[in-house]
């Protein structure tokens, strides 16, 4: 237990150094502004008050920072100020405080609180600057106020051909939203979980969200290609196709994979077929490339529409493990996915059927510019956004350690298996805690209790402390393999009493694995054994039995958004 007392410790520790260091700074920041200052990254929008209620453009111009709107009730201008000259702003003899310009809370405000991304913007002043995020989706209504050229950098149509960007399905629009939108429309209360990544949009759907794999294929290889002009480190999929072949040979999860072996983190949704057409409960329902080990694969929990994490549960809709012929552990993690409000499209097909679902925002717009939609479709982007957070939080981190930090940070309920909550609900607090840990940054104590597993393959693996060193992170190392491609074996850390490395049990080479317990031994619930199962009793692939995709010949089988898309 010694490594691990140290690196609890050493967390602790600075968390006790906060209020003498602040003591140590100027009176007139507040405690997020006092703590950015002294590890800077970026800029923060603040509230400037002056003794004499005036405007406070000298002082922001001194602090190289960029005038907002003066607040003549309260005698405050907002600013943005590099969080370097914090101190510089605060110690002018006429500012008498500098407070952070806390965003508003809405519904989407929720999600991001329920999974702790509201604090890691605000304490950490972290929002996914940098970070390139490419969409393959329906495409993007780039104008929408809470995007804009800001946050849509690059856009390409796979399906029409067209140079402009657009979405008539606007299935697009909404993931984009929930992923970096700024809240514009909404006073900042519908925020995106990370408003500050850049998006790469690829349209592979129609108007009626119809596609082929062909396109997504090739919007995937396109990624890869042009992942260095743009930055793509994330690229999120929530949209589907059944599953017809082994991971191992299916075209869909291979072109996934080599934009993981790019360096590219693929987040793709599990799919809407937890349940069967009856209403009973059904295991199996895991879409392709979410059935493939290599991707983050992510099912939907319900928020209950606050900001507490405590009546959290998992959306009946959202599919469960373990996969279709390989029978693989899925999904990795569940994140909010119903009723997520996020960016609409007045002219788009899910506006024109759901007028019940649209929202209007605070600021007059000629058409109600959010709407309200319900799937893992959702719940990817919301992880997706999340990894933004982590990577620009620790640019280092390779697609399978962050998953791995996914997976240990992740909030187990006991009343769930592992083939419904996988390793558990999503903590984007402490995943980016722990990407800084992993960095050398160790940034306080997270208040969510960690799962500390690793579903590696179909392993649960327990008792250590992932080290960013470790070889399981490496490119090339296959998730769920034993051994690296050079032969050695598998390591994730240490134990957590510091003894060994923590990985794939070799007795030759002295590595253990704590906990090391295969997915056929009580891990999945007892009706999940075998082939797919529907109330416990074998049943045929439920995209076959409920329809929802057509099998068409080659590449160009079907695929519905989410499968089964927005509910």
């Amino acid at each position: 237990m010694q490594s691990h007392r140290r690196f609890s410790l050493l967390i602790v520790a600075t968390v006790l150094a906060l209020p003498a260091m602040a003591a140590a700074g100027s009176g007139t920041l507040d405690a997020t502004l006092s703590a950015r200052a002294r590890s800077p990254r970026g800029s923060s929008r603040v509230i400037i008050t002056t003794i004499d209620g005036a405007p406070a453009d000298r002082a922001i111009k001194a602090a190289g920072g960029t005038q907002g709107r003066f607040l003549r009730t309260l005698g405050g201008q907002v600013a943005l100020v590099p969080d370097a000259s914090l101190h510089l702003l605060a110690s002018d003899p006429g500012i008498r405080s500098v407070a952070l310009d806390r965003p508003v809370t809405g519904t989407l405000e929720r999600t991001a609180a329920a999974v702790g991304a509201t604090w890691v913007r605000e304490d950490l002043g972290l929002d996914g600057t940098g970070i390139g995020v490419a969409i393959v989706d329906s495409g993007v209504t780039n104008w929408h106020d809470d995007l804009g050229s800001r946050a849509v950098i690059h856009f390409v149509d796979f399906v029409t051909s067209l140079m402009v960007p657009h979405d008539d399905y606007g299935h697009g629009t909404h993931v984009a939203g929930i992923i970096a939108g700024n809240g514009y429309d909404s006073g900042g209360a519908r925020r995106g979980i990370a408003p500050g990544a850049r998006l790469i949009v690829l349209k592979v759907l129609d108007e009626s969200g119809d596609g082929h794999i062909s396109n997504v294929i090739a919007a995937m290889d396109y990624a890869v290609e042009h992942r260095a002009q743009f930055n793509i480190r994330v690229l999120n999929l929530s949209v589907a196709a059944g599953v017809y072949e082994s991971y191992t040979t299916d075209p869909l999860t291979l072109a996934a994979r080599r934009a993981v072996d790019a360096g590219i983190v693929v987040v793709t949704a599990a799919g809407n077929l937890g349940r069967s057409a009856k209403g009973t409960v059904q295991y199996g329902g895991i879409t392709s490339p979410g059935n493939a080990p290599w991707v983050l694969t992510v099912g939907a929990t319900n928020h209950q529409k606050t900001a507490a994490r405590q009546d959290d549960t998992v959306a009946s809709f959202s599919s469960r493990g373990p996969t279709h012929i390989d029978r693989a552990m899925k999904p990795d993690v569940v994140a909010p996915g119903v009723a997520i409000e996020s960016l609409a499209d007045a002219s788009s097909s899910i506006y024109q059927v759901n007028p019940d679902a649209r929202l209007r925002g605070t600021i007059d717009t000629a058409t109600a510019p959010y709407i309200r939609l319900t799937g893992t479709s959702m719940a990817a982007p919301v992880v997706a956004g999340t990894i933004a957070l982590m990577l620009e939080a620790n640019p280092e981190l390779t697609p399978n350690l962050v998953k791995a930090v996914l997976h240990y940070t992740a909030e187990r309920r006991a009343r769930y298996e592992l083939a419904t909550q996988g390793a558990g609900f999503l903590n984007a607090r402490g995943a980016v805690q722990l990407a800084l840990a992993l960095a050398g940054e160790p940034d306080g104590v997270d208040p969510t209790r960690w799962s500390r597993q690793i579903l590696w393959g179909d392993r649960r693996v327990r008792g250590g402390v992932i080290t960013a060193a470790a070889n399981a992170w490496r490119p090339g190392v296959v998730w769920g393999a034993s051994t690296t491609p050079d032969g050695k074996p598998v390591v994730w850390g240490v134990t957590a009493d510091a003894d060994t490395p923590w990985g794939a049990p070799d007795d030759e080479a002295g590595v253990s694995a704590d906990n090391y317990e295969d997915a056929g031994d009580g891990l999945w619930a007892d009706q999940t054994r075998g082939s797919v199962m529907a109330s416990g009793v074998p049943a045929a692939a439920p995209w076959v039995s409920r329809t929802i995709l057509a099998l068409m010949p080659g590449d160009r089988r079907r695929l519905k958004p989410g499968l089964g898309g927005v509910r």
